[in-house]
């Protein structure tokens, strides 16, 4: 006999709590108290029988049962809110579904995407982040879906790539001050984000820098975290172009040295699902392709 879904504001809770990673930015958004967000948090948690949730003084961390569970718990909002619209006559040529992870909506396409709203004044947008993405980028719901991942890999391959960078440490402006040598960063603490093929040591080793066999790396599931630390001098955070160019170019993060790696992972604009497309996506693909120079 098949178990009972779990109550739609426990699953309401745990879809604000991971997108914000912070149950007060998820009590916000939903008009509740944070206390309340934690306790639907911790029923959710006790009927899966896992947690979901890694809980540290200043933010949190999903869980691997978190990340497996939240693109499912996000197709099922998006669903019944497709329907719903359905229902009540919305254009759907109006509506735009936007999937991302979570640092490329919050560091390159927050700050861009007003000149596009701007411009398109008619389009209704709706921005779901995730963590880490499905192994297959493709996601049913999202009419536009930029994905990032290993560059060599298949299922990319139908998608238009969008960058190709270099990887580097970044910090705040006042510490890289205090550096003439990159092996002096081995004395600070070095940040990155877990699930990137390669980081510090490549890069270290293209500085010619010697690895000690005991490396300390502190690592974190999104630039979200890591980079807010090296904006506060609370370590050196490992990045590239695309989630640091905006912080670089306002002068809160710089790059202590300019040795730079290739980054083999890469940002691309994916097909529409089963090819469908509505007036919005068409609209915000002609748009971005422009951004990265890429349009006709």
């Amino acid at each position: 006999m098949n178990k009972p879904l779990p109550p739609l504001n426990w699953l309401r809770a745990f879809d604000a709590a991971a997108r914000h990673l912070s149950f007060t930015g998820a009590a916000g958004e939903l008009n509740m108290t944070q206390s309340a967000v934690s306790q639907q948090i911790k029923a959710l948690e006790s009927f899966l029988g896992n947690p979901l949730f890694i809980r540290k003084s200043r933010q949190l961390e999903l869980t691997n049962t978190a990340q497996a569970y939240l693109p499912t718990v996000d197709a099922a909002f998006k669903l019944l809110a497709e329907g719903t619209q359905t229902v009540l006559g919305v254009d759907q040529d109006q509506m735009l579904e936007i999937r991302s992870n979570l640092a490329f909506s919050k560091y390159w396409l927050t700050p861009r995407i007003g000149r596009f709203l701007k411009a398109n004044p008619w389009v209704r947008l709706n921005n779901t982040t995730v963590i880490w993405p499905d192994k297959a980028p493709l996601v049913p719901n999202a009419s536009v879906e930029i994905a990032f991942g290993d560059a060599a890999a298949l299922p990319f391959q139908s998608g238009a790539r969008l960058t190709e960078e270099t990887f580097y440490p970044v910090c705040a402006p006042n510490q890289a001050k205090t550096f003439t040598k990159p092996k002096e960063l081995l004395d600070q603490r070095l940040l990155d984000v877990s699930g990137i093929i390669e980081g510090w040591d490549s890069w270290l080793r293209a500085a010619g820098v010697e690895i000690p066999p005991l490396l300390r790396i502190d690592m974190a599931s999104t630039y979200v975290v890591t980079l807010p630390l090296a904006l506060e001098g609370c370590g050196i955070a490992m990045g590239h172009d695309m989630i640091c160019g905006t912080l670089m170019e306002r002068g809160e993060l710089v790059r202590p040295f300019e040795i730079g790696c290739p980054l083999r992972e890469a940002y691309f604009l994916m097909p529409p699902f089963g090819g469908k497309s509505n007036a919005a996506s068409t609209a915000f693909r002609q748009w971005i392709l422009q951004e990265f120079d890429l349009g006709n």
